[in-house]
């Protein structure tokens, strides 16, 4: 997939991915190892993008598999197609159980979910388990099954084991702490925010008509308010949202007047604001 850490580095710059040294390195080794990918960090780093961008440049089908609280096997695995089967049935009323049995419960009325899809088939995949932290700790069990053999028990059809193991790519916030024995089967990444320089060359590389002297206020401003006690930091993908708001707003430099009026643009809640508002010094910056 990558024959060495520069190649990552190089191949997802050209998606628009700049990837620091650290995480460059981890998915190489994730590629070579056949081991799944988990990455942690706040929201808005880049921990998704990234998947997105393996898949992009090893020309991988990208499978996604959301987790949210109540998420089930049915929804992450494979469920069979009930109103299909029904029609089957009542078309063969002259048919024993048998018979209707040995066909209502074949590839034609299977529906494969994101797990089951990520190992079938001989074509590259990228499967993105996106916010384990929200799936219930009962949904893990079957991850460890999926991730420990790449394989998926169906009793009706029976084992089916890849032919080509997907890279995997698990994403957390870190909402609740995952399994040791989830851990255990990954390799462990964690995308915080970036240093000023790699943020700087993100800005200028997502808003190209960004002057460099702003885009280095952008990046400072952002800076400052991350070492604040707010309760939602901005994040990446918020920084570009600013630098973008800046642009279509014509500022040529950041005041307080366009720094306060775009607040809501990077800040999420109302007492991070005036937090904010009475505390960040441009002056000092």
């Amino acid at each position: 997939m990558f024959p060495s850490v520069d190649d990552v580095s190089a191949r997802l710059a050209e998606t628009g991915y700049l990837a620091s040294r650290q995480v460059a390195t981890t998915v190489f080794l994730a590629a070579r190892l056949g081991k799944p990918l988990l990455v942690e960090g706040p929201a808005g780093v880049g921990k998704t993008e990234l998947a997105k961008a393996v898949a992009e440049v090893t020309g991988s089908r990208l499978v996604r598999l959301q987790c949210y609280e109540g998420v089930d096997e049915s929804r992450a695995l494979y469920e069979w197609n009930h109103a299909k089967q029904l029609l089957r049935i009542s078309a063969g009323r002259d048919e024993t159980w048998d018979e209707a049995r040995t066909d209502i419960f074949g590839e034609e009325f299977l529906l494969p979910r994101p797990l089951l899809t990520a190992i079938r088939g001989a074509e590259p995949k990228v499967l993105l388990i996106d916010e384990t932290d929200k799936a219930d700790v009962e949904m893990e069990g079957l991850l460890l099954e999926v991730l420990s053999d790449f394989q998926v028990t169906v009793p009706e059809l029976g084992t089916i084991t890849a032919t080509r193991k997907p890279f995997v790519v698990l994403t957390s916030n870190a909402g609740r702490e995952l399994s040791e024995a989830l851990r255990r089967r990954c390799l462990f990444l964690h995308i915080g925010f970036p240093e000023e320089e790699l943020e700087r060359r993100i800005v200028r590389l997502k808003v190209p008509g960004l002057g460099e002297a702003l885009a280095e206020s952008v990046v400072r401003v952002i800076g400052a308010l991350r070492a604040m006690d707010l309760r939602k930091v901005p994040s990446v993908a918020e920084t570009i949202d600013w630098a973008r708001t800046l642009l279509e707003l014509g500022a040529d430099t950041l005041d307080e007047t366009v720094v306060r009026d775009s607040l809501g643009v990077i800040l999420k809640h109302q007492d991070d604001v005036l937090k904010a508002a009475a505390k960040l010094d441009l002056d000092s910056l």
